[in-house]
């Protein structure tokens, strides 16, 4: 009875369906089933694709996925239909936008075999990212979705980018985020830091008296586009471990010199 349970709640829910297929039986029994973060990435689906919520929706979709591939002779022997639309999530990487490329992806998507069952089934197409593509940008591919009906055109594939976590930059819009680590003396006199990103280095200038916090702005140093996003970058100053006789000998001579009270109102403090 138990497995009777678990195979409706899957069943009655075509994105959890679509999850069960692929990810089995991978977590613990009596638990609800909750597919992990991005499991319907690489999956390919039809109609209106993986986010509509209502069990009407859920029915629709099967209903257009498998009822209307076995109906034969509806209508005039003349009748067309455009196929459907499918739509899948495809994750690039960063670079991928800065430089342009051509990605071999790996879709699943929910066929039905000669007994009218639904089987999932892989395919591999070769597409183009085009320079600058965003996260949320979504790339058609002509004629990849359902076949029409009647001699109708095929629909198309509609493909939502998103991107893989960067190891230093954040991604919104078409603008970059990074953090800035810099020395204190660093930000206390100013100065030239390279910065290493997809389409190469530059130089940026960080000006004195600089604050952990300050964000700077590099104008057209974002994802490239018309016009190209901004850098921005958040400082972050980081002080060197008093761990040495020697490194705790300069910071006692900084106290005693600067006299600094960092809690102070900024208009008292001395430096």
């Amino acid at each position: 009875m138990q497995e009777i349970n678990e195979a409706n709640t899957v069943l009655s829910d075509a994105e959890k369906r679509a999850a069960y297929d692929q990810l089995g039986r991978g977590y613990q029994s009596g638990q609800d089933f909750q597919p992990p973060p991005d499991w319907d990435s690489g999956f390919e689906f039809s109609g209106r694709g993986a986010r509509s919520q209502s069990a009407e929706d859920f029915s629709d979709f099967f209903s257009q996925m498998f009822g209307n591939m076995g109906r034969r002779g509806f209508g005039s022997d003349n009748t067309q239909m455009r196929g459907e639309d499918h739509h899948a999530k495809v994750v690039l990487d960063i670079e991928d936008s800065f430089n342009g490329a051509t990605k071999q992806i790996s879709l699943r998507s929910v066929t039905t075999d000669d007994r009218g069952r639904p089987v999932v089934t892989p395919r591999t197409l070769n597409v183009k990212i085009p320079l600058g593509v965003t996260e949320g940008q979504t790339i058609r591919l002509a004629g990849q979705g359902s076949a029409g009906f009647g001699g109708a055109a095929a629909g198309d594939l509609l493909l939502e980018v998103q991107f893989h976590p960067h190891d230093k930059l954040r991604v919104s819009g078409r603008d970059l985020h990074m953090t800035l680590r810099v020395a204190p003396w660093e930000a206390a006199l100013g100065c030239v830091l390279p910065i290493q990103l997809p389409s190469g280095e530059i130089k940026v200038r960080v000006p004195a008296n600089a604050q952990s916090g300050q964000q700077l702005r590099v104008r057209g140093k974002g994802l490239p586009s018309t016009p190209p996003g901004d850098l921005l970058l958040d400082i972050q100053v980081v002080l060197p471990p008093a761990n040495t006789p020697e490194a705790r000998e300069m910071y006692e001579s900084m106290s005693r010199a600067l006299a600094f009270n960092p809690r102070a109102e900024p208009e008292t403090q001395q430096v």
